[in-house]
């Protein structure tokens, strides 16, 4: 299993536009990624659940995945999050 943790950098944290960006991304990596907030734990696939978490701007989360082989997907998703999602 492989984890980062990362600081969300979207402006208005994992809501609405930013967390569907992330969600779909995930979606078409073709991983599983799971991210954990405050010790819940949802699939990051799933914009339903993301926005459940509640994170904010600032907020750390941790993204995990299985599968070592997929350190380099991983890598390109955490630095998705850190990013602007909501900069067009």
């Amino acid at each position: 299993m492989i984890s980062k943790t990362v600081t969300v950098g979207a402006a208005s944290g994992l809501h609405a536009r930013p967390a569907a960006r992330f969600s779909q991304a995930v979606a078409n990596s073709g991983i599983d990624v799971d991210i954990t907030f405050q010790g819940e734990t949802v699939d990051a696939a799933s914009v339903l659940e993301l926005m459940t978490l509640g994170v904010g701007n600032g907020d750390e989360v941790t993204l995990s995945t299985a599968n070592d082989a997929d350190a380099s997907t991983l890598d390109e998703l955490v630095a998705m999050l850190a990013s602007d999602l909501d900069a067009d």
